[in-house]
């Protein structure tokens, strides 16, 4: 297979250049990353890059945001670059590990060392997850690595790795910027979903003008043969994600538990590393008997396979968790400060008989009760979804370097 020879290959809008493979034999994947708020763009890179290593590439991961656990990524290498988070005032504002601002000379300092990485790695393959459809306050280190990358002698193929539904553009121009970003550094993007459940263009309006470059993965999932040896315990499992704007949806659980069939079964809810200490220890305090509270699990997607119904938020790794899990469920989207995605993905997972969905702003343990007793009559079992979007991914940059 060419994925392991010195190839040439001529890539569209770019020209000729050259792959050389390292001493191990394997092309170089260098993948940025950088999550400010939840996990779940790092979660859906930990899959990527587990399949990437898996499949014959060497992987070097670079990722800047506050650690939370350990990632199962395989022989991945992994570069942690200095923390940075949003701040209270929401995502123009940047903070380091001790809740400062940052500061012009902090971002150059990143800047440096993620380049530097890059430069002595010299990988065939650059990887940006979400930029630049997204995470523009990174422009300043994202921008000096894509000039770099471009100036290089064997100069990468260069991939945007990006969700299937975007958020809404609240600004003019953004749409215009990120064409012209893409057109004139990268040679692929990467769309990690299934056309025929959503397409791009459902939330990016200019996806004509990039037509050439995008290739629909699948939807990234983990893979099935976690199945195996599962005990089923049933039950209620009520989860946020990385947790930073679960609060409401767990005092909502706590109220409909006695309003649902399954007020007599155990309820486990897992609030996420990101919800503040003072809202878990409250809500410890406030669950009856039968309702356990905890922080995370490593065993997620074992737990969604055992119990009954699982209630969500509805964003892009906890809806393919279920997907592959075949798990009854109700999806409580987060609709605040003019958000888009997760409200368009549980709609649609309604209209497609697979889940109910509810938004955050309209929830009430009520509607929530009613939610979680006719979610467990949908057909789930009938759901057809493309789910193999890891190895479809690894396998179009191969394709894209032999």
């Amino acid at each position: 297979m060419a994925l392991f020879g010195r190839v040439l290959r001529e890539v569209p809008n770019v020209g000729y250049w050259v792959c050389v493979v390292s001493k191990s034999g394997k092309p170089r994947v260098f993948f940025y990353v950088q999550h400010l708020l939840g996990i779940g763009h790092l979660r859906r890179t930990e899959l990527l890059c587990k399949e990437f290593s898996k499949t014959g590439f060497s992987v070097t991961l670079v990722m800047g945001g506050r650690s939370f656990g350990k990632l199962n990524v395989g022989g991945t290498e992994i570069i942690r670059l200095p923390s940075l988070a949003v701040g209270s005032d929401g995502f123009h504002q940047l903070i380091d590990c001790n809740g400062s601002a940052v500061d012009e000379a902090w971002k150059c300092a990143r800047s440096d060392q993620l380049c530097a990485a890059f430069e002595e790695r010299s990988p065939n393959i650059l990887i940006t997850e979400a930029f630049p459809f997204g995470r523009r306050q990174m422009r300043f280190e994202l921008n000096p690595l894509l000039e770099m990358a471009h100036s290089s002698k064997r100069r990468p193929l260069t991939v945007c790795s990006v969700r299937d539904i975007l958020k809404s553009e609240r600004k003019l121009g953004r749409a215009e910027e990120t064409v012209d970003t893409i057109s004139e550094f990268y040679d692929l993007v990467l769309v990690h979903g299934d056309p025929n459940f959503v397409r791009l263009e459902n939330s990016f309006p200019l996806v004509s003008k990039i037509s050439d470059k995008i290739c629909y993965t699948g939807i990234v999932a983990p893979s099935r043969n976690i199945a195996s040896n599962i005990i089923r315990t049933g039950g209620v499992l009520v989860s946020a994600g990385g947790g930073a704007v679960g609060q409401a949806l767990f005092e909502a659980a706590l109220g409909a538990r006695a309003m649902s069939q399954f007020s007599d079964h155990p309820w486990r809810f897992l609030v996420g590393p990101n919800l503040e200490w003072g809202t878990f220890d409250a809500l410890r305090r406030a669950a009856p008997n039968g309702v356990i509270v905890e922080r995370y699990r490593d065993d997620f997607r074992s737990l969604l396979l055992s119990c009954d119904v699982s209630v969500s938020q509805a964003g892009y790794n906890t809806v393919a968790d279920i997907l592959i899990a075949g798990t009854p469920a109700v999806f409580v989207a987060f609709d605040g400060d003019r958000e888009n995605e997760q409200p368009q993905r549980a709609r649609m997972m309604e209209e497609l008989g697979r889940a109910e969905s509810l938004m955050m702003s309209a929830l009430t343990p009520e509607r929530l009760a009613i939610a979680i007793d006719r979610a467990v009559t949908k057909d789930v079992a009938n759901s057809k979804f493309d789910l193999y979007g890891a190895r479809a991914s690894a396998d179009i940059l191969a394709s894209a370097i032999a």
